[in-house]
């Protein structure tokens, strides 16, 4: 391999967006070459992608019955390792935390502390650790690359600017219930909330889509990742998912960016940074099929998940990682067939009620407000319905 090859960790390799992530480098080997896979349910499609690329680290669930199934599965030579070590290890030039929930946490501050540049897909341990995060990239000097597609947007829109931003407006698709009434909500299935009318993604971003969880969730990791106060970042639904954010200047200038709604591009400009690389595999926008562009403001009573997430952000300290266990647990909960799907923001909500935050926690404090949130949760859903 040649040093302008960059050499690649996938931390939750077998998910929607590890999956895209490794279509990107398997699309341009002269550029990019996988060192590091980890995943934690799909070990089938681990071992597919360990035979393929061969990799010399390898992580996977700590359970002896998953390692052993693994190793069944595939002959590996080396050890397995955590997914800490994987990020820590000074082979790898960029480290993909594409996995979902706590478990992006500990991996993304193990490869800031080494230096490692992030290309982050993990929402919950920005939500939830924001302040450690970002003051661990600033101290090792290493970079925090957005990988949503609403991050990148506002990322690429910044580029080359010189004074700060005065807004940030982050676009929605609204998700498949845009147009629902509270009736309609009421009786939302399981199946039809995992349709989502514009992205591929995994079942629990996808029901966070559909709530509009998801987007209070970036709007704290905007607050996070460009500095922006609460009040100066704003939230419009626009369906087409053609516009995937805006930034907006002093002088009243708005620059926003563009493309087919489609997670490869986001993630190969993260790879590539600061380099843009043609890529024959991405959909081109077809401007003959694009007959309007819509907008309109959200709807925050027939989507409290929206309203709450943002509160939680405002409030700050342990906060936000009340939220975002309690919507994992909620989630989890309304995918399983125990709560209707408009019980999701009332749980999240009895639950918030509930906290006693810690203004400026440390990690362990995170944890256990991790830790509380889950069981204070499953306590109050015998109350939701």
């Amino acid at each position: 391999m040649v040093d302008s090859v960059k050499r690649v960790a996938v931390l939750g390799s077998t998910g929607s967006i590890g999956r895209q992530t490794v279509d990107v480098i398997r699309a341009m080997p002269q550029q990019f070459q996988v060192v590091g896979l980890a995943a934690g349910k799909n070990l089938e499609l681990l071992a597919e992608q360990i035979k393929e690329f061969k990799p010399e680290f390898i992580g996977c669930p700590p359970e002896e019955n998953d390692i052993d199934r693994l190793k069944d599965l595939v002959n590996i030579k080396n050890n397995l390792l955590s997914l800490d070590e994987i990020a820590a290890s000074k082979k790898i030039d960029i480290v993909v935390i594409a996995t979902s929930g706590k478990a992006g946490l500990g991996p993304t501050l193990a490869a800031l502390r080494a230096g490692k540049n992030i290309a982050l897909a993990n929402k919950e341990a920005l939500v939830s650790a924001g302040e450690i995060i970002t003051e661990e990239a600033s101290r090792s000097g290493a970079r925090i690359l957005p990988v949503d597609s609403e991050h990148s947007a506002i990322w690429q829109c910044l580029s080359g600017e010189h004074q700060e931003a005065a807004r940030i407006i982050l676009t929605a698709s609204g998700g498949p219930f845009r147009q629902f009434s509270r009736e309609q909500l009421e009786k939302v299935t399981v199946s039809q909330a995992l349709q989502h009318p514009s992205w591929r993604m995994g079942k629990k971003v996808t029901v966070d889509s559909a709530t509009l969880m998801n987007k209070g969730l970036e709007v704290i990791e905007a607050h996070w990742l460009f500095h922006m106060p609460y009040e100066r970042i704003d939230v419009l639904v626009h369906p087409q998912s053609i516009i995937h954010s805006m930034v907006e200047f002093v002088d009243g200038s708005i620059k926003a960016q563009l493309s087919y709604p489609d997670m490869r591009l986001p993630i190969q400009y993260a790879l590539s940074y600061p380099e843009r690389l043609a890529n024959p595999q991405l959909p081109r926008v077809d401007w003959g099929l694009v007959r309007s562009l819509e907008f309109e403001l959200p709807d925050y009573v027939r989507f409290p998940c929206l309203r709450l997430a943002i509160e939680a952000g405002r409030r700050g300290g342990t906060y936000p990682a009340v939220l975002c266990a309690a919507d994992e647990v909620a989630v989890e909960l309304f995918l399983t067939g125990r709560i209707q799907f408009t019980d999701i923001a009332g749980a999240i909500e009895r639950t918030l009620e509930q906290h006693r935050a810690i203004s400026s926690p440390g990690l362990g404090e995170i944890e256990a407000a991790d830790v509380w949130a889950r069981e204070t949760l499953l306590k109050t859903v015998g109350g939701v319905r």
